[in-house]
């Protein structure tokens, strides 16, 4: 891994200035004609682009239930139970974020509504993501959302991955459907003969699934715009170099395009932690994967003190932010930017992947600035409630005339009077 020294030259690699991908690709030319494809053809153009794409001559769209309970067969009961663990653990913390977002809510003044139809995208083809699953489907679910709707791509001459459509189970979706990529997003959005049009559409994928959701926004709701995956870790000179490297490696392992990063306080960490990356990608499995992400975006950064690393993290807002330096808990207020902190040297990243919790559904691209982690939040939506009596209008009403008038909006300001001299 590159290793620089000094907060200045550190800033200018993690300033993240240049523009995005996803805004500048010209893929993007491609998604629109698949868009408009599904929009006019529907259910014949999924048909068409799944042999596309996926190389999948499909029969139907739509999982069945016997395939659902052919799955549970053909999946390790330890992963069965390793699923159903994780599901417990996220529908736990879904749960008390839904009850204190309830406890808030002013009564009277605002109204909590669960969507009614989402549907959520689990990537597939050449591996499959039962955790997204659960992590998409599961917040849905507690958020009250009537019906769930998953579309994941199929692999092929097996279709949808027997793990995907267990956790789908576990998580209680309503309807699973074989289709991938822009197709599927757009088949969510607008609705074909077999899959319905839902009223949001929550999850990651590639570059083409960010392309659709994207230009599909207003025509759909989405949850936001995600791309590859990213790790900062700050460290200092009481943290385990074998730790710090077996979580960047896990971080690169995700895709070529994934970010790995250290920034710590310790020279000698960082020396430590480069002999130790190479040291254990030697015997991993998508060794070359998580060797291009090293090698192209990989970083491990020097600087005086711990101010200049938090300040380095807010600024680069990563996806990830994990702690391990001494009291960590003490930094976490100065922490803006970030969509998921983990502190402390058992907090590995890999266990808020599965098992932890919350979603790992997280802002990547740096729009940790202004983006939160999936939660119930994406899945409902409030209505404002409005009922004024007597005391209020003769209270509120001269003021609104005023600004009705100001802003030119004369029948604004005499709506308002009619009910005045009623009440006078």
């Amino acid at each position: 891994m590159k290793i620089i020294e000094g907060f200045e030259p550190a800033k200018a690699i993690l300033s993240r200035q240049a523009p995005r991908e996803v805004f500048s690709d010209d893929r993007e030319q491609v998604v629109r004609q698949i868009i408009d494809e599904v929009r006019r053809r529907g259910d014949r153009a999924l048909f068409d682009y799944t042999k596309k794409f996926d190389g999948v001559e499909l029969a139907s769209l739509e999982v069945n239930k016997k395939q659902i309970t052919n799955a549970y067969r053909e999946v390790d009961k330890e992963l069965v139970s390793a699923l159903k663990l994780a599901a417990k653990r996220i529908r736990s913390f879904h749960l008390e974020q839904k009850r204190r977002i309830w406890r808030i809510a002013s009564p009277g003044s605002v109204l909590i509504r669960p969507l009614e139809r989402v549907g959520v995208y689990a990537p597939g083809g050449t591996a499959s993501y039962p955790s997204t699953v659960l992590m998409t489907a599961i917040p849905a679910r507690v958020a009250g959302v009537k019906e769930v709707i998953l579309v994941t791509p199929p692999r092929k001459q097996e279709g949808v991955s027997p793990p995907t459509l267990v956790a789908a189970d576990i998580a209680g979706v309503d309807r699973i459907f074989s289709v991938g990529g822009a197709q599927a997003i757009a088949a969510l959005a607008f609705g074909t003969e077999s899959v319905p049009r839902v009223n949001k559409v929550c999850g990651p994928g590639n570059i083409y699934v960010t392309l659709a959701k994207k230009l599909l926004y207003g025509v759909v709701g989405v949850d936001g715009l995600y791309g590859p995956s990213e790790v900062l870790i700050i460290a200092d000179e009481t943290a385990n170099p074998s730790y710090c490297a077996a979580d960047l490696l896990a971080q690169a392992e995700h895709d070529p395009l994934a970010s790995a990063i250290l920034i710590t306080t310790s020279k000698r960490l960082a020396g430590g932690v480069n002999q130790e990356v190479e040291r254990q990608l030697k015997d991993l499995g998508r060794q070359a994967i998580a060797s291009e992400s090293l090698q192209k975006r990989g970083v491990i950064a020097v600087v005086a003190n711990m101010d200049e690393a938090i300040e380095l993290a807010n600024l680069y807002a990563p996806e990830h932010l994990y702690l391990i330096v001494n009291k960590a808990a003490s930094f976490i207020n100065r922490v803006y930017n970030a969509g998921c902190i983990s502190i402390g040297e058992n907090a590995t990243v890999a266990l808020s992947d599965y098992v932890f919790g919350p979603s790992h559904v997280l802002p990547t691209g740096a729009t940790a600035r202004f983006g939160s982690p999936l939660n119930i939040l994406d899945f409902i939506k409030l209505i404002n409630l409005v009922n004024v009596d007597e005391a209020s209008l003769l209270k509120l009403g001269k003021a609104a005339t005023t600004i009705a008038r100001a802003e030119g909006l004369e029948a604004h300001a005499r709506a308002i009077e009619k009910r005045l001299k009623r009440s006078y």
